[in-house]
């Protein structure tokens, strides 16, 4: 089993930032891909922004240049620095651990709301 477990989510001002974390644990081997989904009210879960194992990142176009991927391989975490946030970014954000030994997993989601 992998747990895996989000916070930073909140209620931010167009324009602001905000930072969110995600961390695995539990059977943690061989962690290959990990990123970012949202889910706005009405719409599909999307990819943000997600990271392989060996660097390689890729974002969502509404997102480039705002939005920043990090991991600490470590730590088996992995991070998404928001900035220059917009209303249209209110989702939930989830994040997304692939384990190549024990498939996908996904946080409980964090509430990202962008509204003045």
């Amino acid at each position: 089993q992998v747990q895996v477990v989000e916070s930073g989510g909140g209620l931010v001002q167009p324009g602001g930032s905000l930072r969110l974390s995600c961390a695995a644990s539990g059977r943690t081997f061989r962690i290959n891909n990990m990123g970012w989904y949202r889910q706005a009210p009405g719409k599909q879960r999307e990819l943000v922004a997600g990271s392989s194992s060996d660097g390689n990142t890729n974002y969502a176009d509404s997102v480039k240049g705002r939005f920043t991927i990090s991991r600490d391989n470590a730590k088996t975490a992995v991070y998404l620095q928001m900035n220059s946030l917009k209303p249209e970014d209110t989702a939930v954000y989830y994040c997304y651990v692939q384990s190549r030994l024990y498939g996908d997993f996904w946080g409980q989601g964090t509430q990202v709301t962008v509204s003045s």
